[in-house]
């Protein structure tokens, strides 16, 4: 049950991350862009190597905010 509650937490954590990155992204700001990448990136790690979500939706996760970011600096 604790597992469960705290596995819980981490996953809110993490899509409340995602989507706070997405919003930035969205927003155009490339200073706050960067550093939120970088604390995305290291949450999504760190759930993977507790394997709160797989490795491989990890990489996803990564890649895909990683093209997001790429293709938003281009076009500005």
């Amino acid at each position: 049950m604790v597992r469960r509650d705290r596995n819980r937490q981490m996953r809110t954590r993490l899509r409340g991350a995602l989507r706070d990155i997405r919003v930035a992204i969205d927003g155009g700001d490339p200073a706050s862009v960067k550093d939120a990448l970088r604390n995305t990136i290291s949450l999504v790690d760190k759930m993977a190597a507790k394997k709160v979500i797989h490795k491989n939706a990890a990489g996803r996760y990564k890649s895909r905010l990683a093209a997001r970011v790429t293709r938003k600096s281009a076009a500005a």
